[in-house]
């Protein structure tokens, strides 16, 4: 499980989330120094929730547990509470524009990360398995 290229990836889904939702509302040229400024907070906020709510999952599992077996089980309740918790933050927050676009982020950048995580794996099993079939021949053999 590669963490930091998912949180780097993470960071960058969530980025464009947010600002994509507060863009479509109202831009300005000033916005932009905003938009790199941002970063810093997305990223931290981005590393606690990985760390804390997502990757213990995959950090305690038992041997006979695959990726795809825990992404099976939890997945689902971990997608219910996050809607739940996202639906509730947006309600008390009187739909601004602001917090809209920051639970929605957060929402869209957690479930993806799941998928990140389990999918990881995956793509590096391919590659391993398909470097083994790769004969390697000498030169002198081709001709």
């Amino acid at each position: 499980m590669n963490l930091s290229l998912t949180i780097l990836k993470s960071i960058v889904l969530a980025t464009s989330i947010f600002w994509l939702v507060i863009i479509s509302e109202d831009f300005e040229a000033s916005m932009f120094y905003l938009i790199l400024l941002s970063i810093i907070p997305i990223s931290l906020c981005c590393t606690i929730v990985i760390l804390s709510t997502i990757a213990p999952f995959f950090w305690f599992k038992k041997n006979s547990r695959t990726n795809k077996d825990i992404f099976k089980k939890y997945f689902p309740f971990y997608a219910i509470v996050s809607f739940g918790l996202c639906s509730y933050g947006i309600y008390e927050s009187k739909f601004g524009a602001y917090l809209i676009s920051f639970f929605a982020s957060a929402f869209f950048t957690t479930l993806q990360t799941w998928v990140l995580l389990v999918n990881h794996n995956k793509q590096k099993r391919h590659i391993t398995t398909s470097t083994k079939y790769i004969q390697t021949t000498k030169p002198e053999d081709n001709i």
